[in-house]
């Protein structure tokens, strides 16, 4: 892929499952995303809103010179990573990823954890580069290499 252009299209560049809490992400090339449900084989498959999170290259970039060491897409929990941003953070914000349209519910701030799975005073440099949480609205399979979408905002 050429990454020269910077008005490119954002593209998912990985996709990560938890199984379950505080177990590790598994990359995986692509997801059944569950309108109402969730990302199939994620821990949050089944619960109200936190059905997708997502987060930028670009940030997590910002983030590991900010904190002097890489910070790994997988390793902030984040199950999308796309190759550009900004990420869209207002709620009812709809993106559409691969087959699926999403929905944005809020802000996603990094936790305490990202101490424990990045290493000390990621979670401060995380900050304000957390990403968003989506829900689902149409379902579809969202794949590495797949084009993200910002829709117009509806309401």
């Amino acid at each position: 892929m050429d990454d020269s252009t910077t008005d490119a299209v954002p593209v998912v560049t990985s996709i990560h499952l938890a199984p379950g809490a505080r177990l590790p992400t598994k990359a995986v090339e692509s997801v059944v995303a569950e309108a109402g449900k969730g990302l199939v084989g994620d821990r949050y498959h089944g619960t109200r809103h936190r059905h997708v999170t997502v987060q930028a290259q670009p940030d997590l970039d910002a983030a590991a010179a900010d904190l002097g060491a890489p910070v790994p897409a997988g390793a902030t929990r984040r199950n999308v990573t796309i190759s550009a941003g900004p990420v869209p953070t207002r709620p009812g914000t709809r993106v559409r990823v691969g087959d699926a349209l999403l929905e944005v519910v809020r802000l996603a701030a990094p936790c305490r954890l990202m101490d424990d799975h990045v290493g000390p005073g990621a979670m401060r440099a995380l900050h304000a580069r957390g990403g968003a949480v989506l829900r689902i609205l149409e379902s579809g399979t969202i794949r590495v290499g797949d084009a993200v979408e910002v829709l117009d905002h509806e309401g």
